[in-house]
């Protein structure tokens, strides 16, 4: 049986074809490049939601001043 056809051969996260060893967990160099390029630009990112009582909160400086 070809790995192709393993039912629990792991697949690329970017093209879902099977992994290669050498490029683990992607299946070439190119997908391995285009997950780079997401983290570099920002693609993947946790979302916030400011808390209402952060935004209201006055700022205090080092000296103990409102301001």
């Amino acid at each position: 049986m070809s790995r192709a056809t393993e039912p629990n051969a792991q697949r690329c996260p970017i093209c879902r074809q099977p992994q290669d060893a050498k490029f683990r967990p992607f299946c070439s160099k190119r997908c391995a490049d285009l997950d780079l390029a997401k983290w570099l630009g920002g693609g993947y990112a946790i979302p916030v939601v400011e808390d209402e009582h952060d935004r209201t909160q006055p700022e205090v400086g080092e000296d103990g001043e409102v301001g």
